[in-house]
């Protein structure tokens, strides 16, 4: 007999106390399970995914798009990144929204979107609708995202290594947790996650991130020089405290209590800014809370709009909890005016197709 099994009968001869207790962590593993498969299954793939395979594969580029760059080459430091560290290739219609919106707030700027999933070695672009409508953009380009080359050279090379051996719930958020931290190390730049939607020029931000909440920052915005000391104590704490089974324990617990330690802090309400990184407002990239994200759903007058906006360089949308909901492109709501204004190509395509 198995010594896990000998242990647990052993625990179920035992007294009631011990007996109860077994059982008690027993239903609270299985519990575990369930949230984890279920989590996979509701959230781990976008609820869109299979209708984007029934589009076009190619649409007309619009007449009015952001000029090509001007002595911009990809990985130079003057970069806004995207990350999809599955190896989906087919943007959903946010994600293409989120690229789109960059792309025209940052005429002068490199869009670089990064796919694990791509191939090198000049191997042609899968065709989708997503891939075809980003290639109107003359200042993005789609790159493969090589994770063994991102790593190396890294305080996270070692635990990517032992990372691939090994099963965890929520390796790719944490994936890409680890990958925007890597990125911004090595070359610099703006990091962005795809859920969101650009209002104005991030130009004027450096060593800058975001407050999600009076208790918390979040890493969906970040905006660092190349090889800042912050982000190698965020990668060295990243290691150190290593936990793959707290969601966020990874990504906005890992920024605050780095940014925490970085202050020498106890709470976010002591300080904003320290030693050259600042955490902005939540108005900037989150006027609309999480628990709040049905609002993007809900019809919106123009003054209210400006209002909420008043202070936000980029919203947010949460697509972990709002993908799969039904949005009318001709709507008022606050999502619909949003991609009309800042990504009109994707708004265009959304109008026709969906």
């Amino acid at each position: 007999m198995s010594r896990p099994l000998d242990c647990l009968l052993q625990l179920l001869r035992g007294t009631p106390r011990q007996r109860v207790c077994t059982f008690f962590l027993i239903g609270f593993k299985f519990l575990f399970f369930v949230s984890i498969i279920i989590y996979w299954h509701v959230g781990g793939e976008p609820k869109d995914q299979g209708h984007l395979y029934n589009l076009p594969v190619d649409i007309p580029c619009p007449t009015s798009v952001p000029p090509s760059p001007r002595n911009c080459t990809p990985l130079a430091g003057n970069n806004i990144f995207f990350l999809e560290t599955s190896e989906r290739t087919n943007p959903n219609f946010l994600f293409m929204c989120s690229v789109e919106s960059a792309a025209r707030a940052h005429p002068e700027a490199q869009v670089a979107v990064l796919m694990k999933g791509l191939r090198g070695s000049g191997a042609p672009l899968p065709r989708h609708l997503g891939i075809s409508l980003l290639g109107c953009f003359p200042n993005v380009q789609m790159l493969p995202l090589d994770l063994d080359a991102l790593f190396r050279g890294t305080p996270l090379a070692a635990w990517h290594a032992a990372s691939q051996q090994r099963w965890e719930p929520y390796l790719l958020p944490v994936l890409s947790d680890a990958a925007r931290l890597a990125l911004l190390w090595k070359f610099g730049g703006v990091y962005l996650d795809t859920d969101f939607i650009v209002l104005r020029s991030l130009g004027n931000l450096t060593n800058v991130l975001g407050t999600q909440s009076r208790y918390v920052l979040n890493g969906a915005f970040l905006a660092f020089e190349r090889r800042h000391e912050f982000l190698a104590l965020c990668m060295r704490d990243f290691v150190a405290h290593y936990n793959s089974w707290i969601w966020g324990h990874q990504g906005p617990q890992l920024l605050t209590r780095v940014f925490k330690k970085w202050c020498n802090i106890h709470s976010l309400a002591q300080s904003h800014s320290c030693r050259g990184v600042t955490a902005l407002p939540r108005q900037a990239f989150y006027p609309v809370p999480w628990q709040s994200w049905k609002k993007y759903f809900e019809d919106i007058s123009p003054e209210e709009l400006s209002q909420l906006l008043s202070a936000t360089y980029a919203a947010h949308v949460w697509n972990r909890k709002s993908q799969g909901t039904r949005l009318e492109a001709t709507s008022r709501t606050l999502l619909a005016q949003l991609q009309a204004r800042y990504c009109p190509t994707t708004h265009s395509a959304m109008r026709l197709y969906l």
